[in-house]
């Protein structure tokens, strides 16, 4: 497994994989589907890494986050998302273990993630590879958000 970075010219790749998930758009945005410009605002933008997450030559997922994100100094972990196809064999916390890699390779100690509160499989999730709540907050839409975190590399 390996990541690769998310280009104009593979939009259309990352609208396919955020619109297998549905349920996951409608806690993000309200609505099941999402644009090609909504992919090009969140995926081409200077201030976080997009990349896909692929398997061999298939693409499963994609992920998207903050090295330092300049309000705590902390990494954070924006996005992992798997393709509707690919959820429940594992390739999520396998996918987080090639990540984690990436920032002990980079020095860091401690990685951080936001969990929208209506998703609790995804609560569950991150729970069950270690990431401990510390902090809850609201976004600018409204929805609010559980912060996470976990210390790497121990």
């Amino acid at each position: 497994m390996y990541f690769e970075e998310v280009k104009k010219e593979t939009l259309y790749i990352a609208l396919e994989m955020i619109n297998s998930n549905p349920e996951y758009n409608i806690f993000e945005n309200g609505k099941e589907a999402r644009t090609l410009a909504d992919m090009e605002e969140e995926f081409l933008n200077p201030n976080s890494i997009s990349a896909f997450i692929k398997l061999d030559d298939t693409y499963i997922g994609i992920l998207d986050y903050l090295l330092e994100n300049p309000k705590d100094h902390y990494p954070w972990l924006g996005l992992l998302l798997l393709h509707g196809d690919y959820q429940g064999y594992g390739f999520g916390a396998q996918a987080f273990a090639v990540y984690e890699n990436e920032m002990l390779k980079r020095g860091k100690k401690i990685v951080r993630i936001g969990v929208l509160k209506e998703n609790l499989r995804a609560q569950r999730f991150w729970e069950a590879l270690g990431f401990n709540y510390y902090n809850s907050t609201t976004m600018q839409n409204g929805s609010g958000i559980f912060c996470y975190e976990k210390s790497i590399g121990q």
